[in-house]
């Protein structure tokens, strides 16, 4: 029972990230459909972001205060799927805006729960962390490949039966997968609002928005360039099942590689890799170049992300992991979302999506000095933690 419990949590991020590509890969395309400007795609796709803000935490802090990880993932992902229903019906700017808001308000804790009971599980079974995540990962790149060359058959406009199939299945195999053991001490809101006023977190948050910013930008868009190079749907597909391919394969060789660095060195050479990476998108001028250099979001985000997830632990107390976790991803998907939309909507409308990566690239260069400061003021700080850095 203990290995197919397991099973079921990875069933679980399969699904729920198969139907997470359908939203991040499709969603502006549909959006283009309905006959909307790239200024109000980029709204629509910062509402997003936006509601997770403020529900990523929210929900997180649920989790710590009930003492159940599993219980408000499936809560969360069926809301998902009821508002989903709603919103896929509306056309009218100011009702999307409305519904798309209510939709990521359910929809996007589920990644951030979903990885925290992995940790969480990982490390009560003496296992990876990124055995596990690497599930989340493929079901994003398998459900990328074959959403395009789906959605190319059936039409853009039939996304929502797609998007559902997918996150249902996530629902029931939520319902059977395990919840971690919770922390004895007592969980009030006064503990979770100290964490606002921790300096190595709230630093380590602040220079992770100048690389997530163009991580985000990029997860928005590539969609609008792929087409704007001359590619389709299942273009558009592809090169998402290229990049989490790569993606899962660092996730699942985690277990070897995260143990050789320090976390922060490891973080500072991912952003090094998305400055090559955003380098090399300016470069291309057909959808082949795309993908080409599409491996390279593997590395990047697989060692970004893993190893900013599992150091965040080292910043609050146990009992507030969920939150803390929640938080950073808030900032990483919900705050980096935001101003990456909007921004890179306006870039768009003024210039070209071209324009935008090279907007992008000086936005990463930003963000890797950060990654260095902030490793030497760290450093500085705990330097025996540095030990195997």
């Amino acid at each position: 029972m203990k290995g197919s419990s397991v099973w079921n949590l990875k069933g679980t991020l399969f699904f729920f990230h198969a139907s997470m590509t359908i939203m991040i890969s499709y969603l502006p395309v549909y959006f283009q459909s309905l006959g909307l400007t790239g200024t109000e795609i980029g709204i629509l796709m910062a509402v997003g972001p936006a509601a997770s803000i403020l529900s990523q935490p929210f929900w997180g802090f649920v989790s710590d205060k009930w003492k159940t990880v599993k219980k408000i993932l499936v809560l969360c992902l069926s809301g998902a799927l009821a508002a989903g229903f709603v919103l896929f019906q509306m056309e009218e700017f100011a009702f999307l805006i409305l519904t798309m808001f209510i939709f990521f308000g359910f929809l996007s804790p589920g990644g951030g729960l979903g990885d925290s009971l992995s940790q969480k599980i990982a490390m009560e079974r003496g296992v990876s962390f990124g055995s596990i995540r690497m599930w989340g990962s493929l079901g994003f790149g398998s459900a990328s490949l074959a959403g395009g060359y789906i959605l190319d058959w059936i039409g853009i406009g039939h996304i929502f039966a797609v998007f559902a199939v997918f996150l249902t299945t996530a629902i029931l195999f939520s319902m059977t997968a395990p919840d971690s053991r919770p922390s004895a001490k007592p969980v009030h809101l006064s503990g979770a609002l100290k964490l606002l006023r921790n300096p190595q977190l709230l630093l380590f948050l602040a220079f992770i928005v100048s690389i997530s910013l163009t991580h985000r930008m990029n997860d928005a868009f590539i969609g609008l360039y792929i087409v704007e190079l001359g590619g389709s749907e299942s273009v558009i597909g592809m090169a998402w099942f290229i990049g989490v391919t790569a993606e899962a394969a660092m996730f699942a060789l985690s277990a070897y590689w995260m143990s050789r660095f320090h976390p922060l060195t490891l973080i500072a050479a991912a952003g090094a890799v998305y400055v090559l990476r955003w380098g090399l998108f300016t470069l291309a001028e057909t959808p082949a170049m795309i993908l080409a250099v599409q491996a390279t979001h593997g590395i990047a985000f697989a060692v970004f992300y893993l190893t900013a997830f599992q150091f965040i632990g080292r910043l609050v107390p146990k009992e507030f992991q969920s939150t803390g976790h929640l938080l950073f991803i808030s900032v990483f998907f919900g705050l980096s979302g935001v101003i990456g939309s909007g921004i890179g909507g306006v870039i768009i409308d003024a210039g070209s999506v071209h324009l935008l990566y090279q907007v992008m690239f000086l936005i990463s260069l930003v963000g890797f000095t950060g990654a260095l400061l902030y490793r030497r003021y760290y450093m500085r700080r705990s330097p025996d933690s540095f030990s195997n850095s």
